[in-house]
């Protein structure tokens, strides 16, 4: 059962569902519209949304605005080994915003879903840093 809900804006909702699902492991919840999906990955459920005039996530603002994906909020996916995640990913064609990044507690490299919206893929480097404490 999800925990967090993320929602991302993309471009085309179905590109976004193949790319999370056979890229990443996501499981889809329900695609009821063309412009809607949700998704899930253990406690995360990513909410997509198109921009769509009609309404839901991807309605304009009030003041005009219109829903765009993109910027750098993201959440992380913990991954077992970054190299061989990386190296796999860019063998499919997956864009990197950045090559592997070594912090304090982990390895990180910036992966964009089809619609240039980021993904963090994190390798721990010390326990603490672990998103399952007890894994």
């Amino acid at each position: 059962m999800a925990a967090v809900q993320v929602r991302y804006i993309v471009h085309d909702v179905d590109a976004a569902i193949a790319f999370y699902c056979e890229q990443l492991g996501f499981q889809e919840v329900m695609h009821p519209a063309p412009a809607f999906a949700m998704l899930a990955r253990g406690a995360l459920r990513l909410v997509l949304s198109a921009p769509n005039p009609v309404g839901g996530g991807g309605q304009s603002l009030p003041d005009g605005t219109k829903p765009e994906p993109g910027g750098w909020n993201r959440f992380a996916i913990e991954v077992e080994d970054l190299a061989v995640t990386v190296e796999r990913l860019r063998q499919s064609g997956a864009h990197f915003r950045s090559d592997i990044i070594t912090g304090v507690g982990g390895k990180q490299a910036i992966l964009e879903d089809p619609s240039g919206n980021p993904i963090e893929l994190f390798e721990p480097l010390v326990p603490e840093a672990r998103l399952d404490p007890r894994a």
